[in-house]
């Protein structure tokens, strides 16, 4: 076999260390980089036994190459036969060219000795279990045999097909495995200037006599949900992008990463307590600080926010009402939550015009994507669009559901702030102390605080609570356990996401604990968090109106959260990410657990694990394939709440696994810094 290094214009029989073996500094030479990684595309042709090393820097794609440099074809030639040339090239089993990319994985950049090689296949590739062994065998076969070479799984069915192969022949390495020891995982790339704040813990943190300021950069282990918008994140243990904080920070627009071992080298250069510059990159392979002189003029007052437009709520007097009676256009009088479960309640059960928008729509050089979608429902590739709907909603009709539920509109709630003089009284004082622009005051939250308390004890009027108790009686007759979740229309707004900001209240039994419940929810609409974030947005006080969903709780053995992109690759249009915990979907969204994490293809089919969080083994079989179905249902669920026809705007769902089902608790816009 011959090794050619080849790169554009480069004729592919050109000999490359022939008979010769591949070493650090050769690959070095013509690697590119992704997420930090050093790595090399090889392509291995199997008609002229010829290894190509393609030369990377440029990021040349693998079937470009193979087009282009191998077989002689033009652009146009590539582009008008795409999708029949991938297919060739990753599904099959007779194939003349194995794709994959090798990446360089060291401890630091002065410790070679522990470095290592990673080869993997593209994730959609269907190689057997016969085929990765022949393609690891010929790679190895031409790498420096001190330079140790890991196979590492692309997809859930490669990781089946290793386990069968002893690791003496193979030795392998889990996506997951090479996730949990990454130094640096940039969450959201961007910029700051301010100082930095260290604490070893939430106790630090919480202890601290000086609170955090909109100057500062936070450094922690895991940033609680509560902090104060701040200029910059770094988490010095893994997290997910999907937590409330990290969501929080994406529509901030600042930079946000982790970092492992940061809070040691801030000791080390003495940067604690410092003004820095700040960055984070996206193709980075550490955060970068550096020390930068403080402020000249002193600390400037907090640059004005984005103005945020809230739309005006509905106070007309309102039933409370069942979900299956609200569509989105009920926002304005119970909420956009109740609002959007109100919507995904009526086209589970009457279908959507608009379920195959997203793959109808044009990916040049694609016309469209609807072969495969009609792979992933089971279909010849031919279908029609009527068949293609009929299989779209059969799909979602056998494995989702919306639970039971009630919403109390935004009129109850301000009958209730109306019956009180004194709780009027407290929010007109919060109100004014507002309107002096003193929100960063401690006035501010003592006000609030008051404010609170009295939403929780004033008397509540008998018509509300006898309403109430009708509409459980009514609607939720029968269920276990019940819970009263936020619905306000201050959030899911562009430039204002609200994640984590207002309260749900969960293991709710009688009439009086969701009474309870209620004026929790209620209360959490004037935390001193949310009046200062809402204030900074230019939202003002008497614009805020919060609803109360009361829903049947789900029993659910797995909960967990997922997005229909990937928040870590922007241009990653294939993949949903899902983040999963055994026990409920609280851990996920608060951070304050480590959840099993994973990528969902929604093209090609397939799946992988990103992460296993604090878990000490993966997913069954069965739940794997769920989250796939459930990966594509949300896919059809983005093109239905699509803004516009691009349909490319991904969505936020929360969702819970009981037996076979999955219930869909909240769906909401997924709004990223880009």
């Amino acid at each position: 076999m011959r090794i050619t290094r080849s790169g554009r214009n480069e004729a592919t029989t050109r000999p490359r260390l022939a008979g010769g073996k591949l070493t650090i500094q050769e690959f070095s030479q013509f690697a590119g980089s992704v997420g930090g990684y050093p790595y090399v595309k090889i392509v291995l042709d199997r008609t002229d036994s010829v290894l190509h090393f393609i030369d990377s820097a440029d990021g040349t794609l693998h079937v470009r190459y193979i087009a282009c440099e191998i077989l002689g074809m033009s652009i146009d030639e590539l582009a008008r036969g795409l999708d029949s040339f991938n297919d060739d090239v990753y599904r099959n089993p007779d194939r003349r060219f194995y794709l994959g990319t090798l990446a360089l994985h060291t401890a630091a950049e002065d410790q070679a000795g522990d470095a290592f090689l990673s080869l993997e296949t593209v994730d959609v590739d269907t190689m057997s279990q016969d085929m990765l062994r022949y393609f690891y065998h010929r790679v190895r076969e031409h790498i420096d045999p001190s330079l140790p070479l890991l196979l590492k799984p692309a997809n859930h069915r490669q990781e089946g097909h290793v386990a069968g192969i002893p690791e003496s022949e193979i030795p392998r390495i889990l996506s997951h495995e090479l996730y949990s020891t990454a130094a640096f995982v940039p969450l959201n790339p961007g910029t700051a200037y301010g100082r930095l704040r260290v604490f070893r813990d939430e106790e630090e943190y919480r202890a601290d006599p000086e609170p955090l300021a909109w100057h500062d950069i936070v450094v922690m282990p895991r940033v609680p949900e509560d902090v104060p918008r701040v200029s910059g994140i770094i988490h010095t243990e893994h997290t997910t992008p999907l937590s409330h904080i990290n969501v929080m920070a994406a529509g901030w627009r600042i930079p946000n990463a982790v970092g492992i071992g940061a809070a040691d080298r801030i000791e080390r250069e003495g940067l604690a307590d410092r003004w820095v510059n700040y960055r984070v990159d996206a193709d980075g392979s550490d955060l970068l600080l550096e020390a930068a002189p403080p402020p000249r003029d002193g600390v400037q007052a907090a640059p004005v926010a984005e103005r945020v437009t809230v739309p005006p709520p509905d106070l007309a007097a309102t039933p409370i009402t069942p979900l299956t009676e609200l569509r989105a256009g009920d926002n304005v009088r119970f909420g956009t939550k109740a609002a959007n479960l109100g919507e995904l309640t009526h086209l589970l059960q009457h279908g959507s015009p608009r379920w195959l928008g997203f793959y109808r729509a044009p990916r040049p050089p694609r016309d469209n994507l609807l072969r495969y979608l009609a792979r992933q429902l089971g279909l010849p590739e031919t279908a029609d669009d009527a068949e293609l709907d009929t299989a779209a909603q059969r799909l979602v009709k056998e494995h989702a559901h919306v639970p039971r539920g009630i919403v109390l509109p935004f009129s109850l709630q301000q009958r209730f702030l109306d019956s009180s003089t004194e709780l009027r009284a407290a929010l007109d004082r919060l109100d004014s102390a507002l309107g002096r622009g003193t929100s960063g005051t401690p006035d501010i939250t003592d006000l609030c605080l008051d404010a609170q308390r009295l939403i929780r004890t004033a008397p509540l009027p008998d018509a509300i609570r006898t309403e109430v108790d009708r509409a459980v009686d009514r609607h939720l007759y029968g269920a276990p356990a019940l819970v009263a979740r936020s619905s306000s229309n201050a959030e899911d707004l562009p430039g204002f996401s609200a994640a984590g900001l207002y309260e749900s209240v969960a293991h709710l039994d009688g009439t009086d604990a969701v009474l309870d419940a209620v004026r929790e929810v209620w209360a959490s609409a004037f935390s001193p968090r949310a009046v200062r974030l809402r204030h900074q947005a230019g939202i003002p006080l008497d614009h805020c109106r919060m609803g109360v969903i009361v829903q049947e709780q789900v029993g659910a053995t797995v909960g967990g959260v997922l997005v229909t992109c990937n928040p870590l690759s922007p241009q990653d249009f294939r993949n949903v990410y899902l983040n999963v915990s055994p026990r409920s979907v609280t851990e996920v969204v608060s951070g304050q657990g480590a959840p099993l994490q994973y990528l969902c293809n929604t093209m090609e089919g397939g799946s992988r694990t990103v992460s296993l969080g604090a878990a000490t083994a993966d997913l069954d079989t069965g739940t794997k394939d769920l989250l796939r179905r459930l990966a594509l249902i949300s896919r059809l669920l983005q093109s239905h709440f699509s803004p516009d026809e691009s349909y490319s705007a991904p969505v936020d769902i929360e969702w819970a696994i009981e037996d076979d089902r999955v219930g869909l608790l909240q769906l909401r816009p997924f709004r990223t810094a880009a």
